[in-house]
């Protein structure tokens, strides 16, 4: 499973990628909000920062909504960096871009997806990555896991290589549920991954080695 981090703060990505475990970064339009980051060229820096940082890809949202403006925008961004991927919305103009990219030669991240037929629409049209919200479908009563849980069979079911990249994570228990239905990807805030690392037996187990060390070197 690849780990993404999901922000657009330089510190936290360098964070995590001093842990030695990032495959990459998603960003989207609030998190470049986030951190006062306004206007084009403002953003267009940020993206190159963040690919300095990160070897692997990095989602690099669109704000246009129409056929044509995605992909005036999203061949922009490709420009920007070979890790550049571009993150489409989950309509009807933006299936028809990523067909377009896909064509290109240009990787795509279809986000805002809810339902399996969503993502079927993005694998077909040729996307690199899917985008299931797990945490924003919890919050409305329905089961985020198991529809990534549902979209890794349809593709497994008729190989496509499209990766299934689960976002909206807010959580560990979020992450290894995704883990263990076989997400390719999943992408979470940095206290998230972080909170891998996390047991009592591990702290308490450590404190006793550490006890008990001192004892016999007193």
């Amino acid at each position: 499973m690849k780990f993404f981090i999901d922000t657009a703060n330089l510190k936290d990505i360098q964070e995590a990628v001093e842990l030695g475990v990032l495959d990459g970064v998603t960003t989207n339009p609030s998190l470049m909000a986030k951190e006062g980051i306004k206007g084009t060229d403002a953003v267009m820096a940020h993206y190159r920062q963040i690919c300095e940082i990160v070897d692997g890809d990095v989602s690099a949202e669109v704000i246009a909504v129409d056929f044509d403006g995605m992909v005036t925008e999203g061949e922009a961004l490709a420009e920007l960096h070979p890790n550049i991927v571009v993150k489409v919305p989950m309509t009807r103009d933006g299936v028809k871009a990523i067909k377009y990219f896909s064509e290109k030669g240009i990787k795509t991240n279809c986000t805002l997806v809810f339902t399996a037929g969503q993502a079927l629409l993005a694998a077909k049209a040729g996307a690199t990555y899917v985008s299931p919200f797990v945490g924003r479908l919890d919050d409305i009563g329905h089961d985020g896991v198991q529809l990534i849980e549902q979209i890794v069979q349809i593709f497994s079911n008729y190989g496509y290589p499209t990766q299934v990249l689960a976002a909206s994570v807010r959580h560990v228990p979020h992450l290894i549920q995704c883990a263990e239905i076989g997400a390719d990807v999943v992408t979470c805030p940095l206290n998230v991954i972080t909170g891998l690392l996390n047991h009592p037996l591990t702290d308490k187990g450590l404190a006793q080695f550490l006890a008990d060390h001192k004892k016999v070197n007193a």
